[in-house]
């Protein structure tokens, strides 16, 4: 199965310190797209090193705060942390690779990407640019079935 979204829009921002705060360390660069905060670190180790202080991050100004770096053994490495969404780390982050996969792309100048997401469960992903759209691939398990009833 691969997942179609369109790309995020994002540009190149100042790094709001009291999330330099709540993260413990801060990035080389900051973008902020619609929704969510990326933060650029110069190597794999200072993303699996966070230890955020969500409190601390439920400050921000955004749903979720993408913190990336390139990868040892992959094209790059991220996390997802959306304390203010009641979730302080998702495991894979779908929405987060819009923004991800084109920044990649134009850095490593690469269409195609392999993606590692360093939360506790951990996910590898298959990022592919095709123009204005990103494609996203990886292996998924059913997390939950159900149903929603919707009124008359």
């Amino acid at each position: 199965m691969i997942l179609d979204f369109p790309v995020g829009e994002f540009k190149k921002t100042s790094t709001p310190p009291e999330l330099i705060k709540g993260l413990g360390k801060k990035p080389i660069e900051t973008y902020k797209g619609k929704t969510d905060y990326m933060f650029l670190y110069s190597k794999q180790e200072d993303i699996e090193n966070l230890n955020p202080d969500f409190q601390l991050l439920t400050k921000s100004n955004a749903r979720g705060i993408i913190v990336t770096a390139e990868g040892n053994d992959v094209d790059f490495v991220s996390r997802f942390f959306a304390p203010n969404c009641g979730v302080n780390e998702d495991p894979v982050t779908g929405s987060a690779h819009t923004i991800l996969t084109p920044y990649w792309t134009k850095r490593l100048k690469k269409q195609q990407l392999v993606a590692l997401q360093l939360s506790k469960r951990k996910g590898v992903l298959k990022c592919k640019l095709d123009n204005n759209r990103v494609k996203i691939a990886g292996k998924a398990k059913t997390y939950f079935v159900g149903e929603i009833l919707l009124p008359d």
